[in-house]
């Protein structure tokens, strides 16, 4: 083993290193989320991998719709492919286990020729809302609650999504919510998922059924946002791969399957005062502060402007439909799953609000980074909620857009949101995002052909 190789394998995180215990590591896969959060990238051997610093990618792989088509966003000099230099970072070295050979996956961030940040990529765009806390001596905190479905596989798209056949040879059943009896009819796909997360290093808070036929909810601890954006990332594939090794699909689309409610990806939000580690959301009587409805204000403020982001794709918006599991509104109560903004039950120590917007399609680093960026505003403008609401939200009036097209307008004009999230990643996401639902409108729908070939 050569010595470059062998200081690599010293620095690894203790995880990756009992991963190769008694083995010999083949190969590095070199991974960046692009736009959606795919994981574009190189699989490098892993005795060149140790040698090199850096490799190149074209900054192209921002440009792309979820199609594979490319929006015309490369700026002034055209769209001529210019090469980034991709530095990993080691401290998210993790296992690949469902491959062949003894693989680790390590995460890169994205920087120009001169050494700054590319500002569109979506791990850099999160890391410069974290910075902007972090002047303010303040450090986010957050939590995801991943919702998906494991689905029968379909490999023709002009099929309807059916679910998945459980261990006991009938489909999976809707209306289950939090059924032991229903987890347990996905036994071996979980038992991999768990099995490939404990080899990753991740630690899973728990797991429960849905509401959906087949919907599940994994739960991740609390902590730092860039961290928990990777976890995201990397759990995606990892749960895709379980799946695959059962024969079914795993699905993070927000709303695959009619009549059931949509996936989300709720986000937990404290903050803690990095001098003292306090949580600034609750004062020395343990009382509510200032600051935490602040972050409220701020979230319905500007939560319609990021819609765009927590909800990237036309599918995203079939999700909020009313009394499906999804919010339609942007009120706030206590412990109440009707609305938007929820504060669940705590102690004065935990106090946190979450955000219930977020579908389960958006790239994680971006969804963390817009609802953070929402809640960071209403702070430092020093915003007011509305009263807390009372009730059944899905009574009230609709505050969000329906459609992909109103939310990309009311994101383009988001002046304040851009500053926070960087105007050339909203200059850039704008124009991707365009493009993609130009896509879409040229697809006629089943629907369409049903009703309007003959009638109209």
């Amino acid at each position: 083993m050569s010595n470059d190789l062998e200081t690599f394998l010293s620095s690894l995180p203790q995880h990756a290193q009992d991963y190769l215990t008694g083995r010999k590591l083949d190969e590095v896969e070199c991974v960046i989320a692009d736009l959606p959060g795919i994981a574009r990238g190189k699989a490098v051997p892993a005795a060149k991998y140790a040698r090199q610093g850096s490799f190149h990618l074209p900054d192209s792989i921002f440009y792309q719709t979820i199609t594979g088509d490319w929006g015309e966003a490369a700026g002034a000099e055209g769209f001529i492919e210019r090469d980034m230099i991709m530095r990993p970072d080691h401290s998210t070295t993790s296992a690949a286990p469902w491959t062949g050979d003894w693989t680790l996956q390590v995460i890169h961030d994205a920087f120009d020729r001169k050494g700054e940040p590319v500002p569109f990529a979506p791990r850099n765009v999160l890391k410069r809302v974290v910075e902007l806390y972090q002047k303010k001596g303040w450090t986010p905190v957050v939590a995801p609650e991943m919702e998906f479905f494991l689905v029968a596989r379909n490999i023709d798209p002009a099929k309807s999504i059916q679910p998945m056949m459980g261990r006991s040879g009938r489909p999976a059943a809707a209306r289950q919510a939090y059924s032991m009896t229903a987890v347990d009819e996905f036994g071996p796909v979980i038992d991999d998922i768990y099995d490939f997360a404990e080899a990753q290093g991740f630690e899973i808070d728990g797991i429960t059924q849905e509401g959906g036929a087949g919907q599940l909810e994994i739960n991740l601890r609390h902590g730092d946002p860039v961290r928990l954006a990777d976890e995201v990332f990397y759990f995606k594939r990892l749960i895709r791969e379980a799946a695959l090794r059962h024969d079914c699909f795993a699905t993070f689309m927000a709303k695959p399957i009619e009549d059931e409610p949509g996936s989300a990806m709720h986000i937990h939000h404290s903050i803690i005062d990095t001098e003292t580690g306090q949580n600034i959301f609750s004062g020395p009587q343990g009382g509510e502060t200032d600051l935490f409805f602040y972050f409220i204000g701020g979230l319905q403020k500007y939560l319609p402007a990021a819609i765009a982001v927590l909800a990237p794709y036309v599918n995203s918006y079939r999700r909020y439909v009313k009394d499906h599991a999804a919010p339609i509104n942007l009120e706030w109560a206590r412990d109440n799953r009707t609305t938007g903004i929820r504060i669940p039950l705590s102690d004065a120590k935990g106090r946190r609000v979450e955000n219930r917007l977020a579908g389960m399609d958006c790239n994680p680093y971006l969804g963390i980074a817009a609802s953070l960026a929402c809640g960071y505003l209403g702070m430092v403008n020093e915003i007011r909620p509305t009263k807390q609401f009372k009730g059944d939200a899905y009574e009230g009036d609709e505050d969000i857009p329906r459609v992909m097209g109103e939310a990309l307008d009311l994101f383009e004009a988001a002046e304040e949101l851009h500053e926070i999230l960087g105007p050339e990643f909203a200059r850039v996401y704008s124009i991707v995002k365009r493009t993609e639902y130009e896509e879409f409108l040229q697809v006629i729908s089943p629907w369409e052909r049903k009703h309007l070939l003959l009638n109209v």
